[in-house]
């Protein structure tokens, strides 16, 4: 174990992190050559000279797919949880073998408060019924502790009642009493078909997802519907997913943007080694959270990295599997 990791994880708990992001980075990646096979192995067949990389650019980004494969865990590691991605028929799940699960809860409450300020001053509504139908659900996991943190009377999951959903969403209106609903695409969808509301005093958050329930459309349509069934100026959004302990978020303008532990940058399409701070192509992810896992993740998402780190998600390549959050085209 390289001697800062002590320091190194308890500045994920802070501002600290995104303004030592790059030397963190650098720190992780030299312990996870040293200290996880996979991604050691990884480096070495793309003949990586380690003395060469110098910047956060040279770090070669591991392919998600590696989750589906591989244990990917440093060595001598146990999982305190694994967290599994949903999978249509046919499809093999991701694994993501978390070793400290405390550091995931640090970094989620952490991002979570970074965007939208302190859960107990907020009542969190989950409507995530292909979450809560399986066992292993990072996702299911953060909106738990969310709705713990609330406290609020009202705050909790619903899996497929959403008459009493829509009956605590108007006496949360009524009251005047400030809410987030986080739900799945298709099941807000199916809450939208169903319910009329005109929200002011709540925020909608979509997580992507059809999860096979429904026609995959693209993100502009899925907000429109929102936006006029709810009566909510914006829809905000959630990025993350198994592989990931961190998340980004939109709020209502279509841009992501990072919570401290996360970085997203860009690589070429048809040049996966090729990684740039900024432009179009696919989506890599530097998760300083992942620091027992691996922190540098090669995504199947397309899209653009803006000068100032935020980011669009566009879509996915051909070949990826239809699966975790954020899989709608725009």
């Amino acid at each position: 174990m390289f001697p800062e990791l002590e320091k190194y994880i308890a500045a994920l708990d802070s501002t600290t992190a995104q303004e030592n992001f790059e030397r963190l980075a650098m720190q992780a990646f030299s312990f996870q050559y040293m200290h996880n096979h996979i991604y050691h192995r990884y480096c070495d067949l793309l003949n990586i000279d380690v003395g060469m990389v110098n910047y956060i650019e040279d770090i070669p980004f591991m392919p998600v797919e590696f989750f589906k494969s591989h244990k990917v865990i440093c060595d001598d590691m146990n999982a305190e949880i694994v967290f599994t991605s949903s999978s249509t028929t046919g499809n093999v799940p991701s694994s993501h073998y978390v070793a400290d699960a405390n550091i995931y809860k640090r970094t989620f409450m952490s991002g979570f408060r970074q965007f939208y300020g302190e859960p107990s001053e907020l009542c969190i509504l989950g409507l995530l019924p292909a979450y809560l139908e399986r066992t292993g659900s990072s996702l299911v996991y953060m909106v738990d502790e969310l709705i713990r943190q609330s406290a609020h009377s009202m705050s909790g999951f619903f899996l497929n009642d959403h008459k009493e959903l829509y009956e605590r969403i108007c006496r949360l209106e009524d009251n005047g009493e400030k809410y987030i609903l986080i739900g799945v695409s298709f099941a807000l969808l199916d809450f939208a078909e169903k319910y009329n509301l005109q929200i002011k005093h709540g925020i909608v958050m979509e997580t992507g997802g059809m999860k096979g329930r429904r026609k995959e459309i693209v993100r502009s349509e899925l907000h429109d519907i929102l936006n006029k069934s709810l009566g909510v100026q914006k829809v905000h959004s959630e990025y993350g997913m198994t592989e990931l302990l961190s998340q980004a978020y939109s709020q209502g303008d279509g841009i992501y943007r990072c919570s401290n532990t996360m970085k997203v940058l860009a690589r070429e399409t048809n040049d996966p080694l090729s990684v740039h701070k900024s432009g179009s192509g696919a989506i890599n992810v530097i998760d300083l959270a992942n620091i027992y896992s691996c922190c540098f993740i090669q995504t199947s998402d397309l899209g653009q990295v803006f000068d100032d780190g935020t980011f669009t998600v566009s879509g996915r390549f051909d070949s990826a599997d239809v699966r975790g959050c954020n899989l709608m085209i725009i």
